[in-house]
């Protein structure tokens, strides 16, 4: 089970309390720079946005600047200078020419090479920007030409697909506006980037998380926590929790393998003393495109005050949901309206899902003004319902159990490994149990007659793989831990619904099932229980409709994203409901979504945490004729 050295929490606040205190430094971020690639296109300029480049040809650098968010100078990976990379702005129905030169000095912490892949984009295979599958990279002083139709419309974001260099800081917003007019009004447009920073150089951190995958999860809970559960729920089942959790290695305070203990959370460059501000006139109509552009950070995003009504998601309209909070996954994109008034000043407010830290912003009607800053919500623990082992939800934190959430959260859920197993709804593979420690090894069936799943030969007795769920479920209409019964309305995927029509309309002429699997302590992540580098290709029939489910074995969260197509959501009627780029596929959940092979050539699809892609859970998609 994990743990962390005595006297974790004083250093935890030293560090944090430090933290906070040099925010302020430089609270803008770059402090040297190569300035502005001076081939620009021409630039748009209004208050409160990032540097917008718009047109149908650009000019983009890749080069490294100096950056300070801490108290120290780091050199970040940037484009044209500036973290984020600028907005880029196109428009539908033209012919966009993007000339990307690599200006990276030699001996760069963030290698020789470079990319940048168009998030959610449709474009040939040979402009997506993935090295080894589209084309080979971008070398040191050379430039590669992107030429593709824009053929879409909506809020979107681009990034490196090199190294590390995502994490270090080469990402930016990219906002496509529509041929036909939008189903909305607004009188003003703010992109509101989310991003995570460390430090660290991004390859030392990714070793860290190999070698000690807990590093960040200072929480554990303490003796006077065992005390308090015997008391609220009883010794037996207090007993029966900790056991459940020890056969899993792993703790309910596991929410995030990077947090605000190694992480400052950027809005738009700049961190909460820094302020990022958007101005409005009291009345106004503001649209606000949030992009989570971080490696590995989920943002609960509100505006205390402040109703926010869903109009757009990963770029595609929905229909209007009006809410207090959205949940953004990594590499997801939401458009909300606001109409503030009543109040000169309202705080943009960005926690991550674990509860650790916050970027904070604020809409004014002038620059400098505050509105209060919420506290950080209570940290919530996971239960074993969280991962598909319902029997042991007692213990939910603050009120977070997905059982109440969820009717068809499953029913009875205990590791393989435990002798009382029966009726177990979930299997915990010991990773100490050699081979044949599996689901088949089950006795029983889960109560209330649901059906079990079954899982690939290639998890079984895999070294890689340190948990299966036997009972999974949608769940789509779950806010998530932390979120369930907070006392504001939560947008939810069952929620969430587009606003046209299933766009291919065929029913899906076969079905591939693909499980996310994972180990917590080796750091190891894959679909299958098979890395990267072992797996065949998926191969796809150009032009046909095909239906890929997912199942999550793990305890983690993963933001699956397939590039180059659209994958769109199924209902748990196994109807068309909702098309995205990003599906995010909590633990012990089972989802659907349709996929139009539409687009010949090799794609890439992950999950777009980047350090769980980069240990192994990607896989290679072939479109063939």
């Amino acid at each position: 089970m994990r743990s962390r050295p005595s006297g974790a929490n004083v250093e935890e606040q030293r560090l944090l309390s430090r933290r906070q205190f040099v925010q302020g430094l430089a609270a803008g971020g770059a402090v040297l720079g190569l300035g502005l690639w001076p081939k620009q296109s021409w630039a748009l300029r209004s208050p409160g946005q990032l540097e917008v480049l718009a047109g149908t040809q650009f000019d983009l650098s890749v080069g490294e600047t100096a950056v300070n968010y801490t108290g120290k100078t780091r050199p970040a990976i940037t484009v044209n200078g500036s973290v984020p990379a600028p907005i880029l702005r196109w428009r539908e129905g033209t012919r966009v020419q993007l000339r990307v030169r690599n200006d990276l000095p030699p001996g760069s912490i963030h290698g020789d090479s470079t990319s940048i892949h168009w998030h959610g984009i449709l474009l040939p295979a040979n402009m997506d920007g993935v090295p080894g599958l589209s084309f080979d990279g971008i070398g040191r002083g050379e430039s590669y030409l992107y030429e593709f139709d824009v053929r879409q419309g909506g809020t979107y974001w681009y990034h490196s697909h090199s190294g590390f260099q995502e994490q270090g800081g080469m990402y930016g917003p990219l906002i496509i506006d529509p041929i036909a007019p939008e189903p909305f009004s607004y009188d003003r447009d703010y992109v509101v980037f989310l991003s995570d920073w460390t430090d660290m150089d991004p390859a030392r951190l990714f070793a860290r998380l190999k070698k000690l995958s807990e590093y960040d999860n200072y929480y554990q809970r303490t003796v006077g926590d065992f005390f308090r559960d015997v008391s609220n729920d009883g010794l037996r089942a207090t007993l029966s929790d900790r056991a459940a959790w020890g056969r899993m290695r792993m703790t309910p305070t596991d929410l995030s393998d990077v947090n605000a203990h190694t992480y400052t959370y950027l809005m738009n460059g700049t961190t909460s003393l820094g302020n990022w501000t958007g101005l409005f006139r009291s009345g106004e109509k503001i649209r606000l495109r949030f992009i989570n552009g971080s490696a590995m950070s989920y943002f609960d995003v509100r505006i205390p005050g402040l109703k926010m009504t869903v109009v757009e998601v990963d770029g595609q309209y929905v229909h209007p949901l009006t809410v207090d909070e959205i949940r953004i996954a990594t590499a997801e994109t939401f458009d909300v309206i606001v109409e503030p008034t009543g109040q000169d000043a309202f705080t943009l407010f960005a926690q991550d899902s674990a509860r650790t830290g916050y970027v904070s912003g604020t809409l004014a009607v002038r620059e400098g003004l505050r509105a209060p800053v919420p506290a950080v919500d209570p940290r919530p623990l996971l239960t074993m319902a969280d991962m598909g082992h319902g029997d042991h939800a007692a213990h939910s934190g603050h009120g977070a159990t997905p059982a109440a959430a969820d009717p068809h959260a499953g029913h009875g859920a205990t590791p393989a490994s435990d002798p009382h197993a029966g009726h177990g709804a979930a299997a915990s593979v010991d990773p100490h149990a050699g081979h044949g420690a599996s689901a088949t090894a089950m006795q029983g069936a889960p109560a209330g007659g649901m059906q079990m799943q079954a899982h690939p030969a290639s998890e079984t007795g895999n070294p890689l793989v340190d948990m299966q769920t036997m009972t999974p479920a949608p769940r789509l209409s779950d806010p998530g831990i932390g979120l369930r019964g907070n006392g504001r309305k939560v947008a939810t995927y069952a929620d969430l619904k587009s606003l046209f029509p299933d766009p291919d309309g065929r029913e899906p002429g076969r079905t591939v099932e693909l499980h996310l699997t994972g180990h917590m302590e080796r750091f190891a992540w894959s679909f299958d229980g098979i890395k990267f580098a072992d797996a065949e290709p998926l191969r796809l029939n150009y032009g046909e409709r095909m239906r890929i489910v997912l199942v999550n074995d793990t305890m983690m969260t993963h933001p699956i994203h397939l590039h180059g197509l659209w994958s769109d959501l199924e209902d748990e009627q196994g109807n068309f409901h909702l098309r995205k780029h990003t599906v995010d596929m909590p633990p012990g959940t089972k989802r659907s979504y349709r996929v139009r092979a539409d687009a010949l050539g090799r794609w890439a699809y992950h999950c777009h945490l980047f350090f769980h892609m980069e240990s192994g859970m990607f896989r290679e998609v072939r479109v063939e004729e």
